[in-house]
């Protein structure tokens, strides 16, 4: 691409058969698909992707190419045995842990009252809040007035606060490779494709200041990333992870998405498994954290989104990305 061309490609259409792409065209893969776990009732997550839109990525990616692809603990196993089927080796799964996780659970002393046919106590009210702001509970996206209750039945109270599943503390990321190509070695496919090995330098988590350089040959520029990213500073002692923030709120006004993953999180991933100038592809591209991450660190990026409200809000956020990188320049 040239000056006036800009570094990426939307295609607001279904990613299955990526037809406008070319056979071994793409450098790497980094999308989050729809999770099948029917996230807040959301029809486009009602099941996973079909194993078509693998089977496509693995055409247009060059062998040794690198992907990574979000999934939900409960079906991150049939997402595997897809990508698997497909042709990708299982290179790993990161752990993306962060510690304000949803519960998706609920008191199930309230249902036996029911069941039961027994009126349960109302004890007072609590606002509930899908979405807030910086700065607490007083700046609410979207918040409502509801009724607290409390078991009433002796066999409910037996079972007050038993639930249905534990808090979420992170995200599998599973890691993927296409094979390289018969005959050739790692350093010969990488001369060939530009493809086959981690950018583990651009990745390396840096040293705190108060931390002396670690192990038999420290390198200057920190530890090699591990395959823990975490959210939140835990305070447990261990060696450094990546850490990055979790959305909590939309930086972006217009941005309603509902499972926004943090441009700082993407840029790491990003980095990961592709150099500069390199394509980057995203079939479920959603609200464009990967397009604009990828912007911002000189790579070619090509995403798909079939929902119209979420393509506008990707076209606008990775165009606004695009005018910060190049007035930066200037």
């Amino acid at each position: 691409m040239n000056a006036t061309t800009p570094p990426y490609i939307l295609h607001h259409s279904s990613c299955y058969g990526l037809k406008p792409l070319l056979d071994t065209s793409v450098h790497a893969l980094v999308t989050d698909p729809p999770y099948g776990i029917s996230f807040q009732n959301h029809e486009w997550d009602k099941a996973l992707p079909q194993r078509e839109i693998w089977q496509d990525a693995w055409r247009v990616l060059k062998p040794g190419g690198f992907g990574l692809v979000f999934s939900a603990v409960r079906l991150m196993h049939r997402l595997m045995v897809d990508l698997e089927d497909s042709g990708f080796l299982i290179k790993d799964v990161l752990f993306w842990a962060y510690l304000n996780g949803m519960p998706k659970s609920r008191d199930i002393a309230l249902d036996i009252d029911k069941t039961l046919g027994v009126e349960s106590t109302a004890i007072g009210e609590y606002n509930y809040v899908q979405g807030y702001k910086k700065g607490g509970a007083d700046n609410y996206y979207a918040a409502s007035r509801k009724t607290k209750y409390e078991t009433a039945s002796d066999i409910g109270k037996r079972y007050k606060g038993a639930g249905l599943g534990l808090k979420p503390a992170y995200e599998p990321i599973i890691l993927v490779q296409k094979p390289i190509d018969k005959g050739l070695t790692v350093a010969e496919n990488i001369i060939e494709h530009g493809t086959g090995a981690l950018n583990l330098e651009q990745t390396r988590i840096p040293y705190p200041e108060d931390e002396g350089k670690v192990g038999h040959n420290p390198h200057p520029n920190g530890r090699v990333s591990a395959n823990i990213l975490r959210t939140d500073d835990f305070e447990d002692g261990y060696d450094k992870f990546f850490v990055v923030p979790k959305v909590r709120q939309q930086a972006d006004k217009f941005n309603h998405h509902p499972t926004i993953k943090p441009v700082e999180l993407m840029q790491h991933l990003v980095k990961l498994v592709s150099f500069e100038q390199q394509t980057v592809l995203d079939p479920f591209m959603g609200s464009g954290s990967t397009g604009v991450a990828c912007v911002q660190l000189q790579r070619q990026f090509i995403g798909f989104e079939v929902e119209d409200s979420y393509f506008e809000i990707c076209e606008k956020r990775i165009q606004q990305s695009l005018h910060a990188a190049t007035q930066s320049l200037f």
